[in-house]
């Protein structure tokens, strides 16, 4: 098991509403994109005037204008992990970051994280794009215990909006930017807990949905929700027959793709609306972090006696799964 002490999270302030959209004249209005993917509005750390005036066609003006970079995200959500876990930076032993839109190539943004806190702390990258806090969680729970440091960061970050063409009403609508931050240990007890984590995936449809070498993101919408509805159902169907016989409602939170495709897996599931945690209609697709950010989100409703299920997919294709656990074992 590895234990959770807290998370964090953090949204730039820019919101790209549904108004915004429809005033840029791609073909798009507020009915079209709540019937299709029940979102309202994302938070962008792209100037608004930059993206009427461009549409983003060319995403390397974005990396100029940005108002925050990955690392400055990263650091804001981890700075209210720690706060939270009542611990300071300087506690922490490794940090492992992760993105599917880094700001660099190299060195892994996790060190650029490590300098904007200010500690000299061992890190690396662990990416396996919108499923990567999920693989965090996976890896670190496999490793021996005693060869991991008493407290542990874990920092993702997302600018997606930096990869969008704002031109294409499809992916105009989905994304938006965000980073989350947990304090996890392997040997320090919190009242939360990860169990019976769980990864898999499916390398032959690696092309399906991704960012390309210029910086632009590209899907086969039908194949990947079909498969995200499919694959985050049959996990989510795991975590319930394992635990079925404990007497413990379970929360579900899955990967913030859109609210349509949330919905339909918990009417697969039998999840009910109260158990179902999700900000993906007021912040948008914010790929690895989506997930997490829910969990930080709901972080003063979680309460003993809680388990929640939380089951994320992403480009490679990569599903992962696990179930946190609150003041019990299993």
């Amino acid at each position: 098991m590895l234990y959770l002490h807290s998370m964090g999270h953090f949204h730039p302030d820019n919101i790209i509403s549904n108004k915004f959209l429809e005033d840029l004249d791609i073909g798009t209005s507020s009915e079209w994109i709540m019937e299709r993917v029940g979102i309202e509005n994302r938070r962008t750390v792209l100037p608004l005037d930059y993206i009427k005036q461009t549409k983003n066609t060319d995403p390397r003006e974005a990396f100029a204008v940005r108002r925050y970079k990955n690392a400055q995200m990263g650091a804001a959500a981890a700075r209210l992990a720690l706060q939270r876990a009542g611990i300071s930076a300087e506690d922490i032993g490794l940090l492992v970051g992760g993105s599917s839109t880094p700001d660099n190539v190299a060195p892994a943004e996790a060190a650029a994280i490590a300098a904007e806190l200010g500690i000299e702390v061992p890190n690396f990258d662990l990416n396996s794009a919108c499923s990567t806090f999920g693989m965090h969680i996976n890896v670190l729970s496999r490793m021996q215990p005693e060869t991991l440091p008493p407290y542990i960061l874990l920092v993702v970050s997302e600018t997606l909006t930096k990869t969008v063409d704002y031109s294409d009403r499809n992916h105009a609508v989905l994304f938006g930017d965000a980073s989350a931050a947990a304090v996890v240990s392997a040997t320090i007890p919190a009242p939360a807990g990860f169990w019976n984590c769980g990864f898999d995936s499916r390398p032959s449809a690696w092309s399906k949905v991704g960012v390309d070498w210029a910086w632009r993101f590209d899907q086969d919408g039908n194949a990947v929700q079909g498969f995200a509805i499919r694959k985050t159902s049959e996990s989510l169907q795991l975590l319930q027959d394992s635990f079925k016989n404990d007497c413990r409602g379970i929360k579900f939170i899955g990967h913030q793709a859109n609210l349509t495709m949330l919905k339909t897996v918990c009417e697969r599931r039998a999840i009910a609306e109260s158990n179902h945690w999700y900000n993906v209609d007021q912040y948008g697709n914010t790929g690895c972090c989506g997930a997490p950010a829910v969990l930080s989100m709901h972080w003063d409703q979680v309460k003993p006696g809680d388990d929640i299920a939380i089951v994320v997919v992403g480009a490679g294709l990569t599903w992962t799964h696990t179930m946190l656990r609150v003041g019990g074992e299993q």
